[in-house]
């Protein structure tokens, strides 16, 4: 039996968004629009809407429509120079399938896995379950969480599978340099190692530094052995619809997924399908990005005037992309008990977010620190930052 370890940042929040009251600053992905906000997007006012409604629910395109695996494909393949085929495409309900699928299929028992460390649970947790050997590439704010490759010849052994990235990184908001995601694709080249790159906050890269290019999808790095996985949900405000994808330049990676996932979904809704293809086409896509950028910047900025403020009290890496901030909290100089801090602000404030200790670290890795989603409506953040800077001000100071 696969026995798996309680994935903690989905029990957070599954026991404590349902309070009555909440101001929610814990959620990750960027303000949802619903379907009337997506079609007032659109740049072409002559563009059909999103469904169609007198077409057949069949289980529909059983690897996602033409339509969506084209979209997707041209989104990955925007700064490579050889196009990615749209079979190359498998679209999921959501990239936690995605993540699951790819890890079902490709990692076992005799396998070593490298994961930077801290991430989303799901990244380390899974292989570690399947009977995979983990090894967690641990990354250092004080190097702006972004990983030192000098460290990864060291954890790689000779039945490493794979090296998994995150891009931009969940918790910490950090963005992986181009140059530092070439340099894992060298090691991996060289050695014939799969890298896999969640993607879901990409390309939400909206704060780096002045000069500084976003770095590209993973499968842009000219090696076939790589895999991304995204979806609607974070960059693309859009979770409600469960629509995710999984690609690769490996052929046989597809394949492999496709046949394990026959076990699984078959095929995604083609609701689902219709409204995630409406959104990536070039009417919509453009306009809904923009939004979405300018709610994560306008939002940081208001974070990060509350991190001055606050200064005596809580620090950070600043983040430069995706939607969270890993933020940690200090009383008379010592971190306090993050768990302990999210339940009692949260009692008094009603503002929720989540604990970095037990959501993304193992023992006291991240004693003190908390991740706050500040991608959410602009009123909500302003709202959230006002009561807690209320509570540090009573209760820390």
């Amino acid at each position: 039996m696969v026995r798996v370890e309680p994935f903690e940042v989905e029990q957070w929040m599954d026991r404590l968004e349902v309070t009555p009251g909440v101001l929610n600053i814990a959620e990750t992905c960027a303000a949802p629009v619903s379907i009337d906000e997506l079609v007032g997007l659109c740049e072409d006012k002559n563009a059909s809407g999103p469904l169609d409604l007198s077409k057949m629910m069949t289980y529909g395109a059983i690897r996602g429509s033409e339509s969506l695996r084209q979209h997707v494909s041209r989104l990955l393949g925007e700064h490579s120079s050889a196009p990615l085929p749209a079979e190359n495409v498998v679209a999921t309900q959501g990239a936690i399938l995605a993540n699951l699928s790819l890890f079902y299929t490709l990692v076992g028992p005799g396998d070593h896995v490298i994961c930077v460390y801290p991430t989303y649970q799901q990244l380390y947790a899974v292989p570690e379950s399947l009977g995979a050997e983990v090894s967690l590439w641990k990354l250092k704010e004080e190097n702006g969480w972004v990983p030192d490759i000098g460290e990864l010849d060291g954890l790689v052994k000779a039945n490493t599978k794979m090296i998994v990235i995150n891009n931009p990184n969940n918790p910490t908001g950090a963005a992986i340099p181009t140059a530092i995601v070439q340099a894992v694709v060298d090691v991996a080249k060289e050695r014939g190692i799969i890298v896999f790159a969640d993607e879901v906050y990409s390309p939400l890269f909206h704060s780096l530094p002045d000069g500084t290019e976003a770095p590209p999808s993973i499968l842009s790095m000219s090696y076939e052995k790589t895999v991304a996985t995204g979806s609607m949900s974070k960059a693309f405000a859009l979770a409600g619809i469960r629509l995710g994808w999984i690609a690769s330049r490996d052929k046989s990676i597809i394949q492999a997924v496709s046949s394990a996932r026959d076990y699984t979904t078959i095929s995604v809704s083609q609701l689902d399908d219709q409204v995630a293809s409406y959104a990536l086409s070039d009417a919509v896509r453009p306009s809904l990005l923009r939004r979405n950028m300018n709610l994560a910047k306008t939002n940081l900025a208001l974070l990060d005037a509350f991190v001055q403020k606050y200064s005596s009290t809580c620090s950070w890496a600043k983040p430069t992309a995706g939607t969270t901030a890993f933020v940690q909290f200090r009383k008379q100089g010592r971190p306090i008990n993050d768990g302990e801090f999210v339940l009692d602000v949260l009692d008094k404030t009603k503002v929720l977010f989540l604990p970095g200790t037990p959501c993304f670290g193992h023992g006291k890795d991240f004693n003190g620190y908390v991740r706050i989603g500040y991608a959410c409506h602009t009123e909500i953040l302003e709202e959230g930052l006002l009561r807690l800077g209320g509570y540090i001000e009573q209760h820390m100071m």
